[in-house]
């Protein structure tokens, strides 16, 4: 019987870790460990995967560096400075560690090890973003939001929410990364997060709850935009409206399970009694227009983070930061739906790993 372990990263002090069984559609609380106030982010070591990195968002931010075994249950080995605040976006990439501070806009590079502490801190080197936008309360400085890599590419793309803009970063034979290029969005958009397929770049607009398609060539050429669309087929109107912020966009790439790509997103704060909606899109056609392919009510509020896991990603998780707890849904209709089929209460939830 197989038996999934998927660690949760939480805007508690805790990261859990659950065990989802499909054969019985189970999904259980079998541990969690203590790191510290809204460990939120989290991702493995590049070599050593028993060794997974959390950001812990506070004013001085840190990174934990947690040990697992394999039932899954972790300990905190040692803790480091983040080189900012609220590290919400973590990146281990070959021998470093990336770190995106949201609150102050400095993208952190630590050196990686394979051996303990697995952190070199006395290494670390920052990188200060500037920028603003037009929401005097979301934009009033840079805010990275993500650490990401191009798929084909070594590439590092880092959308700035306050910014309005997904800064192109290159590393230099002397390890340092520089900006060499840029996406820039309408003004108040707010990316948050990106994804990637083929030669398109799709970026969710946070605070306008939108899509957005480019066509990203090699830098230095520029990114062509080719379109924008809502989130939802029929956001909410009138006030509740502002309350809604796009969160997630993830595109599993195509396999034998699953051959059509498809685009899915989460929105937050819908005032239904059915929870947020989970868009599901297909990417740009010949003419270079997002596709429209189904809307599912997840019962979750404030869907923060969703992961693929499984064979061929045969499986979503995704949790509500304020109410549902953490639900497995399995992709059917060759991925065109989403269909409920586990669940747990959680406190918080924001993130997932699966082991």
């Amino acid at each position: 019987m197989a038996v999934y372990r998927i660690l949760v990263a939480s805007y508690t002090n805790e990261v859990y870790t659950l065990a989802f069984e499909p054969d019985t559609a189970s999904l259980a609380l079998t541990s969690k460990v203590t790191v510290g106030h809204h460990p939120s982010w989290i991702t493995p070591h590049p070599e050593d995967k028993s060794i997974i990195f959390a950001g812990v968002e506070e004013t001085v931010g840190k990174i934990a560096v947690l040990k697992y075994d394999e039932e899954g249950r972790g300990t905190v080995i040692s803790e480091i400075l983040s080189g900012g605040a609220d590290p919400c976006s973590l990146l281990a990439l070959g021998d470093q560690l990336l770190v995106g501070n949201y609150s102050s806009g400095t993208f952190a590079v630590v050196p990686l090890s394979t051996e303990a502490p697995h952190l070199l801190a006395s290494q670390t080197s920052v990188i200060q973003f500037s920028g603003t936008g037009p929401n005097k309360e979301r934009q009033e400085v840079s805010h990275l939001h993500q650490v990401i890599k191009h798929p084909a590419r070594e590439e590092v793309l880092v959308p700035d929410l306050g910014a309005d803009r997904t800064r192109r970063l290159v590393r230099q034979t002397d390890g340092k990364w520089v900006e060499q290029g840029a996406v820039s969005y309408k003004a108040g958009s707010g990316p948050r997060h990106v994804a990637f397929h083929e030669d398109v770049l799709y970026t969710l607009l946070e605070l306008t709850s939108e899509v957005a398609a480019h066509r990203l060539p090699p830098l230095p050429a520029e990114p062509t935009l080719l379109d924008t669309v809502s989130t939802m087929a029929q956001p909410p109107s009138g006030p509740e409206a502002a309350h809604m912020l796009a969160a997630e966009i993830l595109i599993p790439r195509p396999n034998a399970s699953y051959p059509t790509p498809y685009i899915y997103v989460s929105n937050r704060n819908d005032p239904s009694p059915e929870g947020d909606i989970i868009a599901i899109f297909s990417p740009v056609d010949s003419e270079g227009k997002i596709g429209r392919a189904a809307e599912v009510r997840s019962g979750l509020k404030h869907l923060r983070g969703m992961e693929f896991g499984g064979v061929d990603g045969r499986w979503l998780v995704a949790g509500g930061v304020h109410g549902g707890g953490v639900k497995v849904f399995e992709r059917v209709d060759g991925g065109k739906g989403l269909k409920e089929v586990a669940k747990v209460e959680i406190e918080a939830p924001t993130g997932f790993l699966w082991l």
